[in-house]
């Protein structure tokens, strides 16, 4: 079947269908603004501007103290843990400036998480900021870390009388208090011996960044990705949304994760100034969106709704600023949709992509968005839909396993070729990887997510797509969240559980028999949750996604526990 075309009907006015990039290194996006606006702000934190300038002069002069005191040599890996704060920004590309590596972790990252991503990659040195350092120590005593630099937010915070209408949290203002250890070393001692970095030689097709993902089974994985696949995916963002003249931007998302480095990527790759917070924090975030005239701002639904709760107590905040909202990754239920347009007066821009291909592959066109909708395949994305039995190609609104093909593919997966081998297929010559999730394209070329193939479930040999049933559970009033998981069933070998959080206060008096009443007059009666539990909290990563496998496999040690032996 030839590529799908249908979607060029709803193409952005001015956007090309295909793009050639510059052979660059990523580190060289930052460099031209330093170079052309060295004054202009390009990073707001708690109400300090650091510039263009300082941001570069950071980021080289830390190049310099890895390459010729740590001895971080061209392809070396090097760690990468912190929360949002600018000298996440200044390691980053002081990183790529050695012709190193970035492996960026999450800050919730525990001691034995830390070493299975050290030794996996090989990485012997660890850029952190102080709160997190606890769990890498252990680390610096056995000898898997032989370096750590270290720093505090505060060095480069703001205070209250910059942001007198901000609460800043207790571990951004707190002072630099880590006690001299060997292999310790003080972020600004390192920025201040003013070292001069090797000139630099790697360009588009050399590794850049390893971002670890969690896969279905075992240890997460480390998706390789290029420079000339994250330059090329900043470069689609900025064309597509045609926002290059938007002077500031909400980075809310968590840096360590591809959706906010992609924020980062693109909001410094196109000069504007970009305002983080270390914690989320909704109530800031509407004051800096008021007071800054933000014009982008993104995150996920946990975050949009926080918002629009506040919105609606104070619905004379001026949100006029925004000319662009942006959310991917997780389920947008309509009425927060409807909110969202309604208080920021424009259009919802959802998205889909993964790790492996550098963000999104799928975006709704600005002036023709759908709702629950991924979009259409961005610019030199070629998107297909395989029968999940046969790996036939599919047909407008048949539903099957999505796979793309993009100048933003993944390099494969650090040090696990089989794996790599298992995440591709070949058509028409080129390499499209398998994304594992499930959905269909329509008569107009628009792509929907409905599940991830993974989590199927097969009742009675019924297939059975937990995404499905938690859309129809999220329109109940009294639903505030749900996840579906299966559970063992002697009859049906697997059935449908729902672990549900009710709406405060409102949903007391809801029945899980009332709830299951609910989903039957929408649903077929196989696919209802034979099993309802009511729980306070689901569990959530750092960018809000419900951490389904963990509720999963909790689920299969429970069914291990009670089934006879």
């Amino acid at each position: 079947m030839p590529q799908l075309t249908r979607h060029l009907a709803h193409w952005p006015t001015g956007v090309p269908h295909t793009l050639a990039v510059p052979d660059r290194n990523l580190f060289d996006h930052l460099a031209q603004y330093a170079i052309s606006q060295p004054c202009k702000p390009a990073i707001e934190y708690y109400g300090r501007l650091i510039n263009y300038q300082e941001l570069y002069q950071g980021a080289t002069r830390l190049a310099g103290y890895l390459q010729k005191r740590l001895n971080i040599h061209r392809g070396d890996r090097v760690l990468l843990l912190m929360q949002n704060c600018p000298q996440f920004a200044i390691a980053y590309y002081a990183i790529l400036r050695c012709d190193a590596v970035v492996v960026a972790l999450s800050p919730m990252s525990a001691t034995d998480e830390i070493e299975h991503y050290a030794t996996d990659c090989g990485a012997t040195v660890l850029i952190a900021t102080q709160d997190l350092l606890p769990a890498a120590l252990p680390l610096l005593s056995n000898g898997i870390l032989a370096s750590c630099v270290v720093g505090a937010y505060s060095e480069y915070a703001g205070d209250a009388e910059h942001v007198p209408y901000i609460r800043i949290p207790q571990v951004v203002s707190a002072p630099f208090s880590v006690s001299p250890q060997r292999g310790l070393h003080a972020f600004p001692g390192a920025l201040a011996a003013g070292l001069t970095p090797s000139s630099s030689s790697a360009k588009g097709s050399d590794l850049a960044v390893i971002a670890y993902t969690s896969g279905t089974t075992g240890k997460p994985k480390g998706a390789m990705l290029s420079h000339r696949a994250l330059v090329h995916s900043v470069e689609q963002r900025m064309l597509w949304l045609g926002l290059s003249d938007v002077p500031t931007s909400l980075a809310a998302l968590p840096a360590n994760h591809l959706a906010g480095m992609g924020q980062m990527n693109t909001a410094l790759a196109s000069g504007r100034c970009m305002i983080w917070l270390t914690r989320w924090d909704a109530v800031a975030a509407l004051e800096l969106i008021e007071r800054r005239s933000v014009a982008i701002v993104g995150g996920v639904a946990t975050m949009m709704a926080e918002m629009v709760e506040l919105l609606k107590a104070s619905p004379w905040r001026d949100m006029s600023s925004v000319r662009g909202v942006m959310a991917g990754g997780t389920h947008i239920p309509e009425s927060l949709a409807n909110a969202i347009e309604h208080y920021f007066h424009v259009p919802l821009l959802e998205s889909y992509g993964m790790t492996e291909t550098c963000g999104p592959t799928h975006l709704n066109p600005p002036h023709a968005t759908r709702r629950h909708c991924a979009g259409i395949p961005q610019i030199n994305v070629d998107s297909r839909v395989l029968d999940l039995e046969t790996g036939a190609e599919l047909g407008p609104n048949q539903e099957g396993e999505l796979v793309s093909n993009t100048v933003t593919l993944f390099l494969g997966y650090w040090n696990l070729p089989q794996d790599t081998r298992a995440a591709m297929i070949e058509i028409d010559g080129k390499p499209f990887v398998r994304t594992g999730d499930i959905g269909y394209y329509d008569d107009e070329g628009y792509f929907y997510i409905t599940d991830r193939l993974k989590r199927m479930i097969n009742a009675s040999g019924l297939k059975v797509w937990p995404g499905e049933i938690e859309y129809v559970l999220h329109e109940h009033p009294l639903v505030q969240d749900a996840c579906v998981i299966s559970a063992r069933d002697t009859r049906r070998g697997e059935t449908v559980k729902a672990l549900v959080v009710l709406q405060p206060v409102l949903g007391s008096n809801l029945t899980p028999a009332e709830l299951e009443q609910w989903c039957r007059a929408s649903m077929a009666a196989y696919k209802v949750p034979r099993m309802i539990e009511f729980v306070n909290a689901l569990p959530k990563s750092s960018t809000g996604k419900i951490q389904w496998k963990v509720l999963q496999a909790h689920q299969d040690r429970l069914d291990r526990m009670m089934s006879p032996e």
